[in-house]
């Protein structure tokens, strides 16, 4: 068993892309961040550690960090990969907060980081990775979905904000080059009525695919079918445009959103535990 780090995200990428994409679904989330390495390196402020898990050079366990974001790993054909990378993250001196991955691998990860480091490791969110290829229902909610501009930028740093700490209890990036970053890009949506009421992002790409996240719906206007028509009115768009699939994920416990993304045409592929670590 060996493990191998790249310091270039190209390198990375064309290693691990074939393994990746034998689970695509699943993997959205590092084919997403390996696309936005390639594409996008200015989003990322340092040196990202990049690592594959092989015997007899074929993969078994992939693993991403991009500081300060918590640690992504790959679902694994061998629990031991998963210790050799918490392994080589310890003897290297990386500063983990967080783990993020397939619930087999997240909560190995977890024991074998805690072990070597005397820490304790709590669930922060458990979640569930969806994708679509058709979209099944679009809610009759009145209004239509544009796209953000410039003069949204102070409700759309509110809304981030909330959406955050909703969602994870912080604010973890920087709302402003989120916010410009995704205006650049024509990425955000608003699901528009007598007033703008929902929004939905379109993040990462993969090879056949890509994520929306973001879905926030202020308090105010919830139960009248916005985040629902917002959310499908996105996925269809991003399928008109040629992507096979949308991907995004849940909250396991908000099983109002989980219903309605099932309800649009989202099915699970599996699920993600986000754990993180207290000294």
């Amino acid at each position: 068993m060996k493990l191998q780090r790249f310091e270039d995200a190209r390198q990375f990428y064309d290693r691990v892309k074939d393994y990746l994409l034998s689970q695509e679904a699943i993997h959205n989330l590092l084919l997403g961040i390996a696309d936005t390495l390639i594409h996008h390196p200015e989003r990322y402020q340092f040196q990202p550690y990049l690592a594959t898990v092989e015997i007899d050079r074929n993969i078994i366990a992939v693993a991403m960090r991009t500081p300060p974001y918590d640690l992504v790993l790959s679902q694994s054909k061998n629990v031991n990969a998963v210790k050799a990378i918490a392994k080589d993250l310890h003897l290297s001196s990386e500063q983990i907060s967080a783990v993020n991955a397939p619930t087999v691998e997240s909560e190995t990860f977890a024991q074998a980081w805690c072990s070597l480091t005397d820490q304790s490791y709590q669930l922060k969110m458990a979640m569930r990775a969806f994708q679509l290829e058709q979209v099944q229902h679009i809610s009759q909610a009145t209004g239509y979905l544009r796209l953000a501009t410039e003069s949204d930028q102070e409700m759309l740093r509110r809304w981030f904000e909330a959406f955050c700490l909703e969602a994870i209890g912080k604010v973890e990036s920087d709302p402003q080059a989120w916010i410009n970053h995704h205006l650049q890009q024509q990425a955000i949506y608003l699901w528009q009525d007598k007033v703008t009421v929902s929004m939905a992002s379109r993040g990462q790409f993969t090879p056949h695919g890509v994520r929306i996240n973001l879905v926030y719906t202020p308090p105010e206007y919830r139960g009248k079918g916005y985040a629902s028509a917002c959310l499908a009115g996105l996925s269809q768009k991003l399928l008109d445009q040629g992507h096979k699939y949308c991907f995004l994920f849940t909250d396991l416990a908000n099983s109002t959103t989980n219903h309605i993304y099932q309800l649009i045409g989202y099915r699970p592929v599996g699920d993600w535990h986000n754990y993180r670590f207290m000294s």
